[in-house]
């Protein structure tokens, strides 16, 4: 494998797991650090700005506080140039999400640029 593609790998597992612990310790200023302002979130029927989100986040329970378990898988990368696709495991509450994470590299460095998810449990 291209050494590009390998620490590209490791820049994006990087961002990934800041998304996972900003969800987990809801911590929206990790979260709003590694999304781009413009992001809109999608689930079936669902439309959130990156605002909104935060909102959301910031209210609700934290999970490392309950004592939930820091579970988050990645279970797919893929990257084609400058560009990036994460399949992402999301269990949280009495809920398992699969997030799809749309990442670009922009100025030397990615950010997700799009986040879809569906509740699967």
């Amino acid at each position: 494998m291209h050494s590009k593609n390998l620490s590209d790998i490791e820049a994006i597992k990087s961002l990934v797991h800041s998304y996972c612990e900003g969800l987990h310790n809801a911590d929206v200023n990790i979260l709003q650090s590694i999304f781009s302002d413009d992001v809109v979130l999608k689930a079936p029927d669902i439309r959130r700005t990156l605002k909104e989100w935060l909102l959301l986040v910031e209210k609700r329970p934290v999970p490392s506080e309950l004592g939930l378990p820091f579970s988050y898988q990645i279970l797919a990368v893929d990257i084609v140039g400058e560009q990036a696709m994460v399949k992402l495991v999301c269990p949280l509450f009495e809920h398992v999400y699969i997030d799809y994470l749309g990442l670009l590299k922009e100025r030397g460095q990615w950010i997700i640029v799009n986040k879809m998810y569906a509740d699967i449990i």
